[in-house]
């Protein structure tokens, strides 16, 4: 079986759960820009959760398939089109061959992830991992997807509760909750009340690496340099401008900024579906709240 790339795509790609071990060679992680979305999608297939699906961005890429397959269309909403008719998301869609998969309009979300039933050619991984920040879709690239058991239908209520908890946490007005970092205090008292009582939204020139926040200038109470150390997804990094930005799935391995705060797991799915018009608020939990959430979600996927 083969998935063919008809058009190209803004900034797709392939992404699975990252490649991790390579961060001290400076080699970005990369992965999911939301694991939830991605794990829903193969879980609705029957596949692993950290199975390799294509990470779509408006304006998405066309997808053209060579023989009948599974495939499901996960995350954010771009009225996804096959042959020109309207297909469903969240659920298990059969594809011919010649069928042409295409994307309308953004309605929803920022990333959206269309996972397939059967095993990607190994041919496609990357120091042992299918996510690689070099590489994007391209008209003319194909992938080789091997054959694999079919999936059981129809979707069973664990699948049918697993979508409902996923698309509740998603998309929803809720606060983006991160836990202080090591230059939290070092913040002016202003600053801090204004991080914490007022709204932002996401920059345009936002990527997979960073999204800058637009909302007031965040200020230090004194002048201060920092020593570069490890960072992460989630990471609060205020740039010296006066500018937040968090960094995401492509980010650096190290970096220098003050470090104010990291954004809990369960949240960095729902801060990567944001669209640069929707306003948020941040606010402070613990660690032990964040364990206790992670630990929830990740029960979602347990049957």
């Amino acid at each position: 079986m083969r998935i063919n790339i008809i058009k190209k795509g803004i900034a797709d790609s392939v992404q699975n759960a990252g490649n991790y071990g390579q961060q001290h060679l400076g080699i970005q992680v990369g992965g999911y820009m939301d694991f939830l979305s991605a794990q829903l999608a193969n879980t609705i297939l029957d596949n692993d959760l950290n199975h390799p699906v294509f990470e779509l961005h408006f304006p998405a890429s066309v997808f053209e398939f060579d023989e009948a397959m599974y495939i499901c269309i996960c995350g954010a909403n771009f009225v996804p089109v096959i042959n020109e008719k309207s297909v469903a998301l969240n659920t298990p869609i059969q594809v011919y061959p010649k069928d042409l998969l295409s994307f309308l309009q953004p309605i929803e979300g920022r990333s959206c992830y269309l996972a397939f039933k059967g095993k990607l050619d190994e041919s496609k991984k990357w120091l042992n991992s299918f996510s690689s920040f070099q590489t994007t879709l391209n008209k003319g690239d194909h992938f080789v997807i091997h054959k694999a058991p079919e999936i059981a239908l129809p979707i069973n209520p664990f699948k049918q509760n697993t979508i409902q908890q996923v698309q509740k946490n998603l998309f929803n007005e809720h606060e983006i909750r991160f836990i202080p970092g090591p230059a939290w205090n070092d913040l002016d008292p202003v600053s801090i009340q204004a991080l914490m009582h007022e709204s932002f939204t996401i920059d345009a020139k936002s990527n997979r690496m960073g999204f800058l926040f637009n909302g007031p200038t965040i200020h230090l109470a004194a002048p201060k340099d920092y020593l570069s150390s490890a960072v992460t997804m989630g990471t609060i990094q205020l740039l010296p401008n006066g500018q937040i930005i968090v960094l995401m799935a492509d980010h650096q391995t190290i970096g220098g900024y003050a470090n104010l705060g990291q954004i809990i797991l369960v949240d960095l799915p729902r801060l990567a579906q944001l669209n640069n018009h929707s306003h948020f608020k941040l606010s402070i939990t613990n660690v032990q709240t964040a364990h206790q959430l992670y630990r929830s979600i990740q029960s979602w996927f347990i049957h």
